[in-house]
């Protein structure tokens, strides 16, 4: 098993979860939402991470992703997500953080028929902030949420091309939507994943269970993720502390 694993963690529950994080070694992926980006106290902000950089841990980020869409072909959708990602960017200036996982936007049943338009909005959308990116010293990394099969998200890697703009691997949304196997999905993005999203489901609702717990066949994804990207960074989105307790735990019979 990894050294260090990241956690999920919403900001506004940081500071009450700090204490456990440095004492059990969890890197924090810090998630914050829109609303809590409008009111952050900066100084709190620089607080806590110095609290994570001199315990050793190291962060990453997910950026918020309700409402937004980098593509849309509403201009004004893609002005509040420039707006909400420039701010998680500031943020990042102190959390100092390995990778800014992003959501695309993308579904077929919106977007099918203007694909194109969507992916072009997403490139030039993206193309603004991998700069910014690269002087941080961090990846940003778009996650797949609703892709039947990775061709849109290989699209836009492709475009943009660059080694701060890579692909988060998400095993519980893959479960949910995805209609190609681990082995076709790894073969397309294998090369490009940074981090990975571990949790279970059934393959019906986002359930967020611990892994073992759901119906993903983990004893086939943890050897595809070690063969394709054995640097990434593994974070389990688990949404309390048990539930992420029992998915340490449960990790270990599949990668000893």
């Amino acid at each position: 098993m990894k050294s260090s694993i990241h956690a999920h963690v919403p900001y506004s529950r940081l500071a009450e979860h700090l204490e456990y994080a440095i004492a059990n070694r969890v890197n924090p992926e810090v998630f914050f939402q829109g609303e809590t980006l409008d009111s952050l106290v900066w100084e709190e902000l620089a607080s806590l991470a110095d609290s994570l950089h001199n315990a050793g841990l190291k962060t990453t980020i997910h950026a918020p992703f309700i409402d937004l869409n980098p593509g849309s072909i509403d201009s004004s959708i893609r002005e509040v997500s420039r707006r909400r990602i420039s701010q998680v960017m500031q943020a990042a200036t102190l959390l100092r953080p390995q990778v800014i996982v992003v959501h695309p936007g993308y579904d077929d049943l919106r977007y099918g028929n203007n694909r194109l338009i969507w992916l072009k909005n997403s490139i030039d959308f993206w193309q603004e902030f991998v700069p910014a990116a690269r002087e941080l010293g961090t990846i940003l990394a778009v996650e797949n949420i609703f892709e039947k099969e990775p061709s849109t998200i290989r699209a836009l890697l492709d475009a943009i091309d660059d080694p701060c703009f890579r692909h988060c691997f998400d095993v519980g949304h893959w479960n949910m939507f995805t209609t190609v196997t681990l082995e076709e999905w790894f073969s397309e993005l294998g090369g490009y994943v940074v981090e990975s999203h571990i949790h279970d489901n059934h393959g019906e609702s986002d359930e967020h269970l611990p892994v073992g717990e759901g119906s993903i066949d983990f004893g086939s994804f943890f050897p595809l993720l070690n063969r394709y990207a054995p640097d990434a960074v593994w974070t389990i989105e688990a949404h309390n502390t048990e539930h992420l307790q029992r998915a340490l735990k449960n990790i270990q019979n599949h990668t000893v």
